[in-house]
């Protein structure tokens, strides 16, 4: 039953001339008291990422109508399915119903919203149709050709012979974990954020040190202000890897940092850099056998970030990233760099790729982000990209990303239910 008093006194303690809980909703101009409000369109269907305009009509006791979209509360009961602005306009967020409501006084009025997946057109190696800024929306742009390892199916991939013992020395029992979602985690944003780019964005020195002669050399493209991974954008850092992934989307480059430091000067510093050609099976011309990147694991880092705009459309065109805690002394194409000592051969090569196995039933109850991360593990699969916590899974920081239901519904999904997909052209010392 819905209480009417706790309405009228949330609607008190808001600002009248904001949300028009005062006289300017609950009574025309002829003094009639409102009785009843009706929402426009009634139960109408979007897409993710698509808004729909409500507009809220007033019938007044003396039988007169009039538009008081502007004077009302709006509500959405499912904020995870779609928000509602002060002036009636829902967004689509992810897959599901919602309940819009607008209010003014006791009075109100509701309809039903309903938010579908929508379709969205993939292009492969092309990224020109991407928007622009941080953490900007690809619209459908997939980097490196659909021919790529990154946007290979590989649902029915032989498994490697060494699989149990591969997967066992990761953790049977050890979950999936999240390594990203919204707000802070220990005072800093959870996840390697990016920015995209025009070809006029200026071009900038770097200074590369730890791995200057496995880097690509400058200029990068590197706005002053390029969002850095563990620091808050009023500057302070809370240590980690300080990736920086930029992407030109008019010449098709990814261009990757790590360790980056911005100078007073606009120049940076960097531990190393790389540079990746987004519509080329050639993905990094300059690099040899056996070069790092921003990476551990030699591998570039944006194409395996899960990212809020992809899983919240129900659908990730890709394979992902993932850390483990002890690599091998190996790697396995498309990765070209190892970064251990240990050369026990049941422990992953860098460049590794598991897969959920198609035992795996995905929980129907189960948030539709994660339902696509985990379609996406079993059709692309995921690669060990570099030494860290096992079984974590790396992608964007999002305000829109829900921590509890990221942690808990990825954390029931144990090694257990993984495969090592056959490696083949496995280098070693």
């Amino acid at each position: 039953m819905r209480n009417i008093i706790v309405r009228g006194v949330a609607c008190m303690m808001l600002a009248t001339a904001l949300f028009g809980c005062g006289d300017v909703a609950t009574m025309n101009s002829n003094g009639a008291a409102l009785t009843s409000i009706a929402i426009a369109p009634a139960n109408p269907s979007i897409t993710t990422g698509a808004s729909q305009q409500f507009t809220a009509t007033g019938t007044y006791s003396d039988s007169t109508t009039q538009n008081i979209t502007g004077s009302v509360l709006w509500s959405s009961s499912n904020a995870s399915s779609a928000t509602i602005s002060t002036a009636g306009l829902a967004s689509g967020v992810s897959a599901g119903t919602t309940t819009i409501e607008a209010m003014s006084g006791t009075i109100y009025g509701t309809t039903t919203l309903t938010v579908t997946v929508g379709t969205t057109t993939l292009t492969y190696g092309n990224m020109s149709g991407a928007d622009l800024g941080a953490g900007a929306n690809l619209n459908g742009a997939i980097p490196f050709p659909a021919s790529n390892a990154w946007n290979t199916d590989i649902s029915s991939a032989p498994v490697d012979t060494n699989s149990n013992a591969l997967i066992s020395s990761i953790g049977l029992g050890t979950g999936l974990h999240p390594d990203f979602g919204s707000g802070l985690w220990s005072g800093a944003p959870i996840g390697i954020p990016y920015v995209i780019v025009s070809n006029s964005q200026p071009m900038v020195s770097v200074l590369f040190t730890l791995y200057a002669d496995e880097s690509d050399p400058g200029p990068y493209p590197v706005p002053p202000n390029a969002p850095i991974e563990g620091q808050l954008a009023n500057g302070q850092a809370f240590g980690g890897d300080r990736h920086v992934l930029v992407i030109d989307r008019d010449s098709n480059l990814l261009y990757e940092m790590a360790n980056a430091y911005p100078q007073s000067d606009g120049t940076w510093t960097a531990s190393c850099g790389a540079i990746f050609h987004l519509d080329s099976n050639n993905v990094r011309p300059t690099a040899q056998p056996g070069w790092t990147s921003s990476d551990a694991a030699g591998l570039p880092i944006f194409p395996g970030l899960v990212r809020y705009e992809e899983a919240s459309s129900g659908v990730i065109n890709h394979a992902l990233r993932f850390t483990v805690n002890t690599t091998r002394e190996a790697y396995v194409p498309p990765a070209t760099h190892w970064a251990s000592s240990n050369t026990n051969a049941d422990l992953p090569p860098m460049g590794m790729r598991v897969r959920l196995k198609s035992t795996y039933v995905i929980p129907s109850g189960f948030s539709t982000e994660v339902k696509a991360i985990l379609q996406a593990l079993k059709t692309y699969g995921m690669f060990v990209a570099d030494n860290g916590s096992d079984w974590f899974i790396t992608g964007t920081p999002d305000s829109r990303w829900n921590n509890d239901e990221l942690v808990s519904e990825l954390g029931s999904v144990t090694g257990s239910n993984f495969e090592v997909v056959q490696m083949d052209g496995l280098v070693t010392p």
